[in-house]
């Protein structure tokens, strides 16, 4: 009599066990066996993989019974910008958007206790119901705190955002795994256990960024993340109003805008900062001091456009030109990085030598500029800077007839160490002018997008401005930091 051996193999992702149709063959009498020990090797080795990786079983759902639905806990999120964590639930298995260190947080570290309360971000025993965590973009406040989280749970994010930060691990402080997460694109569906996440690429100020569209349990669930309609890439926002997601239960929107300013505002596209920093640079008989992030890859870009029409050439420290190789955009890395001077700050040449950066400081000595080199060429350069270059700069006797463009959000200007640096510029005649747009969308945009999607819910989140939701926007469904509740 014959018997079928089907050849198992393994879903790791999901803890499942199939049999491959494809290879199943007939055994023909007095082929070899295997043993009884090989036999109860073999299933002791499928236990442990199906206790550490349980496989995930749908509930069959009768005729006349309702999906199994979806459930979601904004752990923070719904009354402050920044430190976003959402956790959604679906027939037993769970995942979670964005694990965000809040803005307000210890620069100096103490973050554990930020970790919100996900079963599986600390343990690391099975069963395992957190499928993953999806990190929707490289700023702090969004990803801040995964380094903390069970290294076992598969971690998303876009590609380009994870170099970038694998680069920026060199230079800043915060804590994120080295090791590569998996990576998410463009409209290409990702399946964990029950649910089914569906990247969608959004115009905003860091690179790499994606609103998230999360189907399970008969549910559709749109989480925007940060994004704007304003920027190099606003043809994303465009597309996504045109064609929006259908029947979406929940809209989880952010509004980092509003109540900063009147609710028509419209806030300057990326190309319309070029001529005001241009017109700056013409105007300034000295360096150009530009103080913008260097993971804003708009705003540089833009004030490298600006340069050129300025007939001045673009200054950028050893991290920033880090950063725009790490895009992996040939446009930026040809139109921007190959064209700039590279300035090592001195704290830069010492983490040359402590992190062994030879072969990467190495790519830049073509273009590099030394700090007795700086005073020659002040008239005809923009720096792009930030206060840690103030020494060096001061040393090097090149900010006589200098000028600060600030191209932040005008919100720091508050803090007390900001203000100190700018009287300390203002003291040696340097000044000021804001040259700036924002990175999140205008309620008008806010607007737009809501009417679009037409979610059955929207739910604030990413704001400090709930409360006036129900003024801009139909359908709003406030919710609280730690609630649980059903789509």
């Amino acid at each position: 009599m014959k018997k079928k051996n089907k050849t198992e193999r393994i879903d790791i992702q999901n803890g499942t066990t199939k049999h491959d149709s494809k290879v199943e063959r007939d055994q023909e009498p007095g082929c070899e066996m295997k043993d009884s020990s090989m036999i109860d090797a073999e299933k002791a080795l499928e236990r442990l993989i199906s206790s550490t990786f349980p496989p995930f079983k749908a509930k069959a759902t009768a005729p006349d019974e309702k999906p199994a639905g979806m459930k979601v806990c904004i752990h923070r999120g719904t009354q402050q910008i920044g430190g976003t964590c959402i956790e959604i639930e679906s027939q037993g298995a769970r995942i979670v958007l964005d694990v965000g260190l809040p803005l307000d947080a210890d620069p100096n570290g103490g973050h554990k206790t930020l970790l919100p309360p996900v079963q599986g971000f600390r343990e690391m025993v099975p069963p395992f119901s957190l499928k993953a965590v999806f990190i929707s973009h490289p700023h702090q406040d969004h990803y801040g705190l995964v380094h903390l989280v069970n290294p076992l749970v598969p971690i998303y994010m876009g590609e380009a955002a994870f170099r970038i930060l694998h680069t920026a691990r060199h230079f800043m402080h915060g804590g994120w795994p080295y090791t590569a997460p998996c990576f998410m694109y463009h409209e290409k569906p990702i399946q964990a256990g029950p649910f089914t996440v569906t990247p969608y690429a959004v115009d905003h100020s860091a690179f790499d960024s994606y609103a998230l569209l999360v189907e399970a349990g008969g549910k559709r669930l749109f989480y925007t993340a940060d994004f704007r309609g304003h920027g190099n890439t606003a043809y994303r926002f465009e597309n996504l109003v045109r064609n929006p997601p259908p029947d979406i239960d929940v809209l989880l929107m952010e509004g980092s805008t509003i109540g900063r300013e009147g609710d028509e505002r419209r806030y300057p596209t990326e190309a319309e900062l070029i001529a005001p920093m241009a017109d700056v640079m013409r105007a300034t008989p000295g360096m150009v001091l530009t103080w913008a992030s260097s993971q804003n890859i708009d705003r540089i870009v833009s004030l490298s456009k600006a340069c050129a029409q300025a007939g001045r050439t673009l200054v950028i420290d050893f991290y920033t030109a880090e950063v725009l190789r790490a895009t992996g955009n040939r446009s930026i890395i040809g139109g921007v990085l190959d064209k700039a001077r590279i300035f090592v700050p001195e704290w830069q040449r010492r983490r040359v030598i402590n992190k062994a950066l030879f072969k990467e400081i190495g790519r830049y000595y073509p273009q590099r500029i030394y700090p007795e080199g700086l005073p020659a060429v002040k008239g005809k350069s923009t720096l792009l800077y930030r206060p840690s270059m103030f020494r060096d700069l001061a040393k090097a006797d090149c900010l006589s007839g200098a000028h600060l463009v600030y191209s932040l959000w005008e919100g720091y200007l508050e803090q007390a160490s900001l203000k100190a640096h700018l009287a300390e510029l203002g003291e040696m005649g340097i000044h000021r002018t804001n040259i700036h747009t924002s990175g999140h969308a205008s309620v008008p945009d806010l607007r737009r997008f809501a009417q679009a999607l037409a979610p059955k819910a929207l739910v604030p989140v990413h704001t400090f401005q709930a409360g006036r939701y129900p003024e801009l926007f139909d359908n709003v469904v406030p919710r609280q930091d730690g609630e649980w509740w059903e789509v």
